[in-house]
Formats: structure tokens, sequence, C-alpha cells
């Protein structure tokens, strides 16, 4: 990592600007080129990349260069550049597409602007234009160039889904100077010219690993981000950059003389801590959060002409406001009936993962609230619709970034959500009626994150859409030719309650015989894949979003005449201090009842500590796979 001076910087006005990007005929390989030995399998692999950005001129040209070499391949045909509206502009995009006899056929089509959203005041939009013509076997060919203010910290995307065989990037910083953080492959290294100019050229880039249950990509594909700061250190960074944002949410939440009345009338004196704070949670969570507006709503958000945002007590007074708006009213809330409370902003454990490293504020996307009672701190997430007083989101939880303190403002992690805290219960009732058909009812009660999914997916959406969300759900986890269909949700708008679905259940379970019939022997997991089972080694981080567990009970109501032959035995398999299932099968004449139970108490898992995490799901797959056997009772003949 290195930093530029203000001098130095100012010899590169004298250097060439970067230049256009200049269109180069194939070799005779790459338009015979069938596979590439050095990525088997691969639908296309990337022969050139060239990202130049120039800080001073605010110009950034892009040059790629690719191989089709299978159907999938061809998809990278289609190109969206995403850029910021009126603060940058895309232009001079040119493109060609070269089939392998060596058949040149140029794009001539005008490029789409379509929008994508809205960053705060900022439209995020994207220029989307394909090539031509094109075939498995073809090289597709585009550049562009862009202009704007945004272009003084580049972002060098390294490693893409596809193998790179060769890239150069190369970045003249602005006035101000930068830093870099890069993660690179061992061998690969930024270099720095005597003009103050960036360059990294690099070769033979495997693709984005695709391994299940990673965290967000960024958080460990090979890249290069640059920062335009005066900071020489992150230690320094993060104590003036710390400063400059707490002092700015102090000033944010000071209490208004309307918000003092609002906390005076919705608590009372003789409240405990946390009943106060409970109370002032549910009054923000009952403000309008444009980050959460349904569709539908937004016409009549329009109208309602909402002024910008410069304080707490301007959020309470339009009864609107962002997530982030929302958790400053409350901490500015809670501050005004007297409680010590502190703001901290978190990476969004979605989208990456916080490095301090990277001396950005921007790598950080949610605030939160750390609510200090008794001696203890409890995190809460009032900015995020639906979610109960006492947690926070799962996005937001063991999540880096940086917060208050009676110290002062400090990097920090937020707090992990206890896996008791997340929890689904799963029930059937089943009658069978010996010929295979199957009819009775279900339930799934949930907590936690579960029901926050569903939550929020119902205030977004119709009712009855979020009926067949649930019910498609459903669909891959009941067994084949079972089908479910929701009835009703009960306290499905009440964040505060437990989250209650049910539903009714009819079809064909397992196989019938004249003698016997077999029947899955978890109801609930028989379609459900076990996760790394098929995966022997692993290169990345397991992310399984948050702990959690989940309880089963099944009851089957047997035929008349039929009894249990065989049923899955007892199990207890334990990830020592990690993990644990349970299950037990009871039978009575009639019936058959299956308990199952899962706590799983972590949510990362180091590559290093992959096999112990593989093993015990190799155990949980072999459980699962056991069945009920039922076989028919010979009627005993009088003499």
């Amino acid at each position: 990592m290195r930093i530029f001076s203000r001098a130095l910087l100012l010899i590169t006005l004298m250097s060439p600007a970067v230049g256009l990007a200049q269109f180069q005929a194939p070799t005779s390989e790459e338009l015979k080129m069938s596979s590439d030995p050095q990525a088997p399998g691969a639908a296309a692999v990337y022969l050139n990349i060239d990202d130049e950005t120039d800080g001073l001129m605010h110009k950034r040209i892009l040059y790629v260069r690719i191989k089709v070499l299978a159907e999938k391949g061809k998809e990278l045909a289609t190109v969206e550049i995403p850029y910021f509206k009126g603060s940058s502009e895309i232009a001079d995009i040119k493109g060609r597409t070269i089939h392998p006899d060596g058949t040149i056929v140029p794009m001539e089509v005008k490029p789409e602007e379509l929008m994508v959203a809205r960053s705060g005041g900022l439209q995020i939009e994207k220029m989307v234009f394909t090539l031509p013509a094109v075939d498995v076997g073809s090289i597709l060919e585009y550049s562009y160039v862009e202009r704007g203010g945004m272009l003084s910290s580049p972002y060098w995307e390294v490693q893409r889904e596809y193998f790179v065989h060769n890239a150069h990037y190369a970045f003249v910083p602005g006035l101000r100077g930068a830093i870099y953080w890069p993660v690179l492959p061992q061998g690969a290294a930024v270099h720095s010219g005597h003009m103050g100019k960036f360059t990294l050229d690099i070769t033979d880039v495997p693709p984005a690993p695709q391994e299940e249950w990673m965290p967000p990509g960024q958080s460990f594909l090979y890249r290069v981000v640059f920062v335009s700061t005066s900071s020489e250190s992150s230690e320094g960074f993060w104590i003036s950059a710390g400063k400059a944002w707490s002092d700015s949410v102090d000033s944010f939440a000071e209490p208004s003389k309307a918000m003092r009345r609002a906390v005076a009338e919705l608590v009372a004196p003789t409240d405990s801590a946390q009943e106060k704070a409970r109370k002032l949670y549910l009054a923000v969570q009952e403000l309008n959060n444009t980050d959460f507006t349904r569709s539908h709503d937004k016409a009549e958000l329009k109208e309602l002409k909402l002024k910008d945002v410069k304080s707490a007590g301007d959020v309470w007074e339009q009864k609107a406001g962002t997530s982030t708006e929302i958790a400053l009213l409350y901490l500015g809330m809670l501050r005004a009936a007297g409680l010590t409370a502190y703001a901290m902003k978190v990476v969004d454990r979605d989208k990456g993962v916080f490095e301090p490293a990277f001396m950005s504020m921007a790598q950080m996307h949610s605030t939160i609230v750390i609510l200090s009672v008794d001696g203890k701190e409890l995190a809460l997430d009032p900015g995020e619709k639906m979610c109960p007083f006492g947690t926070v989101h799962w996005h937001h939880a063991g999540a880096g970034g940086i917060r208050q303190s009676a110290a002062g403002p400090a990097v920090a992690s937020s707090p992990n959500v206890p896996y008791t805290e997340n929890s689904v219960l799963r029930f059937a009732d089943l009658t069978l009626d010996g010929q295979g058909g199957v009819s009775g009812s279900g339930r799934f009660a949930m907590s936690g994150q579960e029901a926050l999914y569903w939550r929020q997916k119902a205030f977004q959406s119709d009712p009855e859409e979020v009926k067949k969300a649930f019910e498609h759900w459903l669909g891959g986890l009941v067994p084949e030719g079972v089908e479910a269909h929701v009835d009703r949700f009960r306290s499905l708008d009440k964040p505060e309650e437990g989250l209650i679905a049910y539903f009714s259940l009819k079809g064909t379970l397992g196989t019938a015989t004249g003698k016997r019939m077999i029947l899955p022997g978890f109801f609930y997991e028989t379609r459900t894949r076990q996760p790394f089972v098929d995966q022997e080694k692993r290169m990345e981080p397991v992310d399984m979003q948050y702990a959690s567990s989940s309880g089963d009970q099944v009851v089957y109501h047997l035929p008349e005449g039929m009894q249990v032959e065989a049923s899955p035995q007892d199990a207890k398999l334990v990830w020592e201090n990690r993990a644990l299932l349970t299950a037990t099968v009871t039978t009575a004449p009639g019936q058959v009842t299956v308990a199952r139970k899962m706590q799983r108490g972590f949510a990362l898992v180091k590559p290093e500590s992959y096999p112990g995490l593989r093993d015990f799901y190799l155990k949980i797959d072999s459980s699962n796979s056991q069945q009920i056997v039922l076989t028919r009772q010979a009627i005993a003949k009088g003499n």
C-alpha cells in the first residue's frame, strides 16, 4: 500500500492521458479454440481485459475480449454498464463479433439506457448493449469510455466468473492522492511508476469459486480497491473518520422539542429502561420506512412530498424516513428518555465483510443501535421493518463496522444472534388410507430470522403472493406426490409474536404393495438436500447466515390392519460444541410419531474446520434416508 503526495501527483499532469483502446486481430489459435486446457469445461474465457482510469481527467476506458466456448457463454454478449446519472456518462461504445472463420460482424445497434435503482440522491442507471450474431466459437470484443467525477477511486475486478488469460489495469490518481487495498494471488502485485501511475499486469486468473454457502463474493475475490484519502495508516483513518461520523450522528440525532414531547407521551416515568426502549422502538417501527415502501404505495408516498431530512426531528415530523434515518431517530428518542445508547454502522453481511485495511466508510451499509442497560448491551435494529425488539436482522449480526461508546468511536463487531432466537417448529398430522394415499394438516411455528423473512415479504407484496411463495417453499420440503396448501397465517403482521403458518396436506405418500407400505422416515427432510455432502474439499469459508434451531413432530395414523415392521433408529449426532441432532421414533397401536431436533450454534466456519462440518452433515444425510416399513397383519382363520 502506498501514498503519493500532492507534489508528486502534480507531475502526472504532464504525463500522457489514458489512450483509447484499439481492437486487435485474433490469432489463428484463438479462432480455432474450441476448449481451453487452463479452464476445462468453461463456457467462456476472457482473452484480454484492459482497464485504465485517469483520475485527473476523470476518464476510464475498458476494453474486453472474450472467447465463447459453450452455449452458456453466449450470455456474455449482453453487456450492462452501471453508472451514476448526472455525475458520469458512458460514450464511445464499440463492439464486434468475430466468427471462427474470421468473419467480422460489427455492432450497429444503439445501446439502451435503463434505470436500475436510486441510491440516496444519486440515480444509478445502466447502459445495455448486445453484440451481434454470436455463436459458440465466436470472439466477443468491445470497449467504451466512462467520464465523470466518480472515477477518482476505481475498483479493479481482477477475478471474474470465467478464467482470465491476460489483464492490464492502470490508474493515474487525482490531486488528493490515493491508497489502494489489494486482494491478489501470490506473486501478483500493484506497481507504481515514477510518474505516480499505478499498474497491475496479471495472467491466468482462475474463475471465481462457486461453492455453496459462500460469503459474499466481494469479501474474498481477487480485486484492488482505491480510496482517495490523506491518511497514512488505517488506525489514523478510523480515528479521524470515526470521530467525524460520530459527530454527525450526534448532530442528526439531537432531540428536537417535538421529539421530547413525543417521548414524554409514549413512556411513563415508572417504566423500566427496557419498557421505555420497547415502547419507543414500537413507535418508530410504525413510521413509513421508505426503504421498505410497497410498490403500490410509491405513488402515494410521492404525493406526500417529503422534504429533505436534515435531522431526526424532521423524520419524526413527517413520520417517514430511510432505514438509517429511522435508526438515528430512535437513538435520539432513547437519549431523550434518559437512556444510554450508541449508534453502530456495520457492513451488510449479505454484501461483504468489514475490512479495516480498506479505509472507506462506504463499505458499511447499515446502522443499528446499541442500548446499554444495567451494564449490559442490547443490539437493536429499528431501521429494519418488522424486526422485533431485542434482536437484529442476520445481515447486521456478527458484522464488523464502527460504533460509538463511552470511550469514543472505535472499530467493533456487532453481537451474533443466538440459535435459540431463530427457530422453526414443524408439525404434521397425517392419516394413511392403505393404498398410499395421505391427508392431513401441518403447521410451522417460526421465530427470529425465518419469521422476519416472511413478514418482510408480506409487508412488501400482496398476501396471496406470500401464500403462493410459502406453498412453493413447502413444495421443496414435503415428499414428492404430496401437495401443501396454505390455509392461513397467524401474527404475520405482529413482529412481537411467533409466526404460525397453517396448511393442509394431501396426495400420495411412499409406495404401497399388497402386504407392505414404505413411508419416508422424516417427512420434511425427504426432499431436502443436505449441504456439503458432495463436496470433499473447501477453499472458501462457509457462511450459513445465522445460527438456528429446528424441531419436527410428525404423526402417522396407520390404516387398519397395518403395523410397523421397521422404523428409523433413534439417533444422536454431535459436532462437538457446534451442532446437535437428535431423532426418536415412538410407536403405538395404529400410530407412529417421528420427532427430530436440530440445533446449529454456528453461522461461519473456516475452511480448515470443513472436514468436521462435512462429516456431521454426511451422518445427517444417512439418518434422513431411513424409512418406515408397514406390513399388513394376517387375519387369523377360525377352526
